[in-house]
């Protein structure tokens, strides 16, 4: 009777405990735990543009990157490689959810720093998230000595300046999926003519798709909404892979855009890729945290 009488009991003291939405687990003091998402890119840029993905605290990125002329122009010019830019870059991880960035770019001999901060973190378990929302925030400075194209402009410190806002929003789906939409204004204080604006808006479109343990097919594209001319611009696309060995990250990629920070490949003339005017440009990250992406 007694045997009974406890089985009884359990079953009750369960029942009571699920009808309040909880568990056994509650009983025992034990807490669901919140699962942020990692790994969504292997770097913190999926091609051009900025991925969804941070840096960990005290993370330096040292980052060179070359890009070379278009395939298209033969073997007498080594197929594109024997013209090249070149970006130089550190990133840092500041806190869990900033980082900070500078760079140096030989086109424009140009000079850039951003600050990137996630507002939501992708999540699951005892706070759910079901994506991660990053902002931001950029500068870029021409370094030529002559920077306009109105040779009767005063060129200024100010009139050398270019700034960018984007808001990325994306999310990963699976162990090998991740998307992301990152709209974006760039603004140059000045410009070639009244008819091409100041202000500049884009949508971008990024993702990756894991092939491997070690490699993952990538892409972005950005969509130019008032761009002037818009007829004689192509809008920057950009295919590759990333190769991931330890702490390094070897990115190969084809893109149209010659420019290497969101003022240049947003604003600056890209090529055609339907008529074969396309780039090969190769990354090399080098992670001097021995963080694993």
């Amino acid at each position: 009777m007694k045997k009974y009488l406890f089985i009884l009991l359990a079953w009750w003291s369960q029942s009571a405990v699920f009808a309040q939405g909880g568990s056994l687990l509650d009983l025992l003091g034990e807490e669901e735990e919140t699962e942020f998402t990692t790994n969504a890119f292997k770097s913190s840029r999926v091609i051009n543009s900025q991925s969804m993905e941070m840096l960990q605290v005290g993370t330096l990125d040292f980052r060179i990157l070359h890009r070379f002329g278009t395939l298209n122009q033969g073997y007498k010019e080594f197929f594109g490689f024997d013209q090249a830019s070149m970006r130089m870059g550190f990133d840092y991880g500041v806190l869990p959810n900033m980082s900070i960035g500078i760079g140096r770019s030989t086109s424009k001999k140009e000079l850039d720093g951003f600050v990137k901060y996630r507002i939501l973190w992708q999540s699951k378990g005892k706070r759910n998230m079901p994506l991660s929302l990053i902002w931001v925030s950029g500068i870029t400075y021409n370094g030529l000595p002559q920077p306009l194209s109105q040779p009767d402009v005063e060129v200024t410190l100010s009139r050398r300046l270019a700034y960018y806002h984007q808001l990325i929003v994306g999310r990963k789906f699976s162990d090998r999926l991740s998307l992301q939409l990152s709209p974006t204004l760039v603004h140059r204080n000045i410009v070639d003519n009244i008819l091409v604006p100041n202000d500049l808006f884009a949508l971008g479109f990024g993702g990756r798709y894991k092939l491997s343990q070690r490699i993952a097919l990538v892409w972005d594209y950005s969509y130019l909404i008032n761009r002037f001319p818009a007829n004689l611009q192509s809008n920057p696309l950009s295919l590759g892979f990333d190769i991931e060995t330890g702490g390094h990250v070897f990115q190969l990629h084809f893109s149209n855009a010659i420019g290497m920070n969101e003022r240049a490949y947003l604003t600056d003339s890209n090529d055609n890729w339907l008529k074969g005017r396309y780039t090969f440009r190769v990354q090399f990250v080098e992670n001097f945290s021995g963080q694993e992406k």
